[in-house]
């Protein structure tokens, strides 16, 4: 098996999000992983072509960058000593984001949850899990959210 040497975890700040955020700094621990916590600012449709003032992009840009380093911070403080996490934010679409960077960075796993979705949920919202899966250029590790917690010793 290929030695991982970088991790993508992306986050929408949800607690589904930290169960796989978690997975991932537990792996980096045990292999020596840079682990990319990567956080997507999807703007949706109504805001193309909308023309506005550059500060105010930059202004969200910044302010989502504090978040996600406050949320790594409080979050994960002790596998942040252990780990240090690459917070990366951008403007885009969530999975094809995802997808982008994985290859840009040569990412040799992505670690995401899933929300674990049936039926009519499924087919009408999607799965941006579902669609990095199929379009990933590494091997995705999906977390389903009953996921067992004995992996993760001192989860919250």
């Amino acid at each position: 098996m290929p030695r991982v040497k970088k991790i993508l975890a992306p986050t929408d700040f949800s607690e589904l999000s930290k169960l796989g955020i978690r997975y991932a700094f537990d792996m980096a621990r045990d292999t020596g992983a840079e682990v990319f916590v990567y956080h997507i600012i999807d703007l949706g449709g109504e805001w193309r072509g909308i023309r506005t003032d550059r500060t105010l992009y930059h202004d969200m840009l910044e302010e989502h960058r504090r978040l996600l380093d406050k949320f790594i911070a409080d979050t994960f403080p002790e596998r942040v000593n252990m780990v240090k996490p690459r917070p990366v934010v951008e403007f885009g679409s969530s999975f094809k984001n995802i997808v982008d960077l994985a290859e840009k960075e040569n990412v040799d796993l992505i670690v995401m949850c899933t929300h674990g979705r049936t039926g009519l949920d499924h087919i009408i919202l999607g799965s941006v899990t579902e669609k990095v899966v199929a379009r990933a250029p590494c091997p995705v590790l999906v977390v389903p959210r009953n996921a067992r917690r004995t992996f993760l010793p001192s989860a919250a």
